[in-house]
């Protein structure tokens, strides 16, 4: 998937999180905004390796693209990391979901993740799609009509609580 749908799958998966939780949807979406580009950070086209070329040129060298940062070692320890450096919950929960997200939505692609990394097996989904294809297109406008859905539900409830 591109970086736009990472994007805007981050922001749907953090808004969909926010309306059973009581942390601040603003944080949990700015966070999963960027926990969705997190994992291409081995990719050096990325948005993300773009923006901190010297990191995603060590981590592509060392562990080639879609393997460690698209991994459930890498997500637990992410989760581990952010637990105890970041005092605030909304922004740890925000990154896991977002790059949980990012992960999922690779899944649908032909190439798939290496999810059991270091396993070198990928795992995609039955139904899937090339990256920047229409059906990606399609997928990306899916995922920003739930976006507004899910705001659109933020904003009834915080109307009702004034």
């Amino acid at each position: 998937m591109q970086g736009n749908t990472h994007i805007v799958g981050g922001i749907t998966a953090s808004l969909a999180f926010a309306q059973f939780s009581n942390d601040n949807p603003l944080v949990l979406v700015g966070a999963g905004v960027i926990g969705a580009l997190l994992p291409d950070i081995c990719h050096r086209g990325s948005k993300i390796g773009r923006t901190f070329p010297l990191i995603a040129k060590l981590v592509t060298t060392v562990f080639g693209h879609r393997s460690f940062t698209h991994s459930l070692l890498f997500l637990i320890s992410m989760m581990v990391l952010l637990h105890m450096l970041i005092p605030y919950r909304a922004i740890s929960i925000g990154i896991i979901i977002g790059m949980a997200s990012h992960i999922i939505l690779d899944m649908c692609t032909k190439k798939g993740v290496k999810l059991f990394f270091p396993a070198t097996v990928s795992i995609r989904f039955p139904l899937t799609t090339k990256t920047g294809s229409k059906v990606e297109g399609v997928v990306l406008m899916l995922l920003s009509m739930l976006s507004i859905y899910f705001s659109y539900e933020l904003i009834v409830r915080f109307i009702d609580a004034i």
